[in-house]
């Protein structure tokens, strides 16, 4: 089982930046991690915001049409934190961010592409985004 906790997000004003970090512990089986991140508004359902995958000499890089150029995902080198660096920021990016990961393979991650989040199994605890105009 894969445990994820995510940090940073908070307050900031319109065209303003901030950073999601995410680190997911506890897993020791042979795949590589994909990880996600998500968002959900009061009222509305939970959204796939970007998708990373490294592993094996390839690797997967997903945005949502909404953030494409002006969010940012990376990993670092041993594939178990992800950032999200968020920029230009909008009061319609006012959400709970939510990350997840699972073990997967570059062939997972490809089929992840659309960001579903019924296709994620293990999340965070998710960190509030406040975007003022």
């Amino acid at each position: 089982q894969v445990q994820v906790m995510e940090s940073g997000g908070g307050s900031v004003q319109a065209g303003g930046s901030l950073r999601l970090s995410c680190v997911a512990s506890g897993y020791t089986g042979r795949y590589y991690l994909c990880m996600g991140w998500f968002r959900q508004s009061p009222g509305k359902e939970r959204e796939g915001v970007a998708l990373i995958y490294n592993g094996g000499g390839v690797s997967s890089l997903y945005y949502a049409d909404s953030v494409k150029g002006r969010f940012t995902l990376s990993q670092d080198l041993s594939g178990n934190t992800a950032y999200l660096l968020m920029s230009s920021l909008e009061p319609e990016d006012t959400a709970m961010y939510y990350c997840a990961a699972d073990p997967c393979t570059y062939g997972d991650s490809r089929r992840r592409s659309s960001l579903s989040p019924s296709e994620w199994n293990n999340w965070g605890q998710g960190n509030q985004v406040t975007v003022s105009s």
